[in-house]
């Protein structure tokens, strides 16, 4: 369920109960490790409240709690400047001090209170934090205990907001991408799909993810995901679609900057279409339209015996075969249509005309979007 605080929108991201597992096996590691420490558990204002609450319900052992507060956040921007210290009163020399942070990104809030604490002749300083985002670390300094490592982007919930909303939630949003454009593009053998997804993607700046290109890829380069998608189709086996799902996230983290995606190739199924839908929504976004070429059976025959005169594909020479590669497609789509249709996400394009001709009509269904 999408949530909507102050202007921007939000997509679930972490469930409570992933959030409380972290927990879970996080303080059992700090009950272990400082059971005869009587340590002084440091919470960073505002945000920690909630984990220190839960941290300090599961440590078994002696041990002191106080706050501080550092300011670090401006709306969703790190400002990379950090205020002075408030709020410490307890003597940390010679005492170990256990620092619970709701969330460390670049690291600055972390360096400032170590060299407070530093100062103040404390030598013995562990970090703590539910959430870290490794792609935004910019420092050196070691961090003893992770609950859950996430990828760069904006989160609210269990003690994070977004200029002061959404602490109170007991799991975490991300940040809903409504700026990327999304495209499953469909269009039978002979329709011009690929020429018309490459004037696409330079068009609008998006990133074109074909699945066979991106099987290709896998099985020559013998990755891991290309080594067991291999291991099916030696068999003579279909690829599973968590392999083949795996694949295009692995492409899609490959372009965290995008703009969108179009995706050729992929879904087929509906199966394969709740697949696409989860790993959008993991990265907080979601698939806009598909857009299929739509062109006449006959049309399409003519076109493909014509290419087979110089493409050297044995399937474009053939007319039995090339009319069933046509059927095929139609079956696929059908089911994918009307899947796209309940959504009102399906957006059929004539696909007969010259290149810039069809180009224009797929442009002024994207640019609705």
């Amino acid at each position: 369920m999408t949530i909507t605080l102050h202007d921007l929108k939000f997509t679930p991201f972490i469930a409570e109960d992933e959030i409380s597992a972290a927990i879970d096996a996080l303080s059992l590691n700090l009950s272990n490790d400082l059971s005869d420490k009587k340590p002084l558990f440091l919470g960073v204002l505002n945000g920690a409240f909630m984990f220190v609450s839960e941290v300090l319900k599961r440590f078994n052992h002696e041990c002191e709690i106080s706050f501080v507060k550092l300011a670090s956040y401006d709306g969703i921007q790190t400002t990379s400047e950090v205020s002075r210290l408030i709020g410490l009163q307890e003597d940390v020399s010679d005492r170990t001090v256990v620092i619970l942070e709701d969330i460390i990104d670049t690291g600055h809030t972390i360096e400032e209170l170590i060299s407070i604490l530093k100062s103040k002749g404390c030598t013995d300083i562990k970090i703590a934090t539910l959430f870290f985002k490794p792609e935004a670390y910019t420092k050196e300094i070691h961090i003893d205990y992770i609950g859950i490592e996430i990828p760069n982007r904006f989160i609210v919930g269990y003690g994070l907001d977004y200029n002061g909303l959404g602490r109170n939630l007991t799991e975490v949003y991300q940040l809903k991408q409504d700026n990327m454009t999304n495209l499953v593009l469909f269009g039978p053998p002979g329709a011009g799909k690929g020429t018309q997804a490459e004037v696409l993607k330079e068009k609008y700046n998006l990133v074109h993810i074909s699945t066979g290109d991106v099987f290709r890829y896998n099985i020559k380069n013998a990755t891991e995901l290309g080594t067991l998608a291999k291991s099916y189709i030696d068999k003579g086996q279909l690829v599973p679609d968590e392999v083949t799902i795996d694949m295009l996230n692995a492409e899609v983290d490959k372009n965290p900057q995008a703009k969108g995606f179009i995706f050729d190739g992929f879904p087929r199924t509906e199966a394969q279409a709740d697949s696409l839908a989860e790993l959008l929504t993991s990265k907080g976004s979601e698939v806009s339209a598909m857009v299929a070429l739509e062109v006449d059976d006959e049309v399409l025959v003519q076109r493909l015996l014509e290419r087979g005169k110089t493409s050297g594909r044995p399937d474009d020479a053939d007319e039995g075969v090339i009319r069933n590669r046509i059927k095929v497609y139609y079956n696929e789509t059908a089911i994918l249509k009307n899947y796209y249709q309940k959504q009102d996400k399906y957006y059929g394009v004539d696909g007969v005309g010259g290149i810039e001709e069809i180009t224009e009509r797929l442009s002024s269904v994207i640019d609705t979007l």
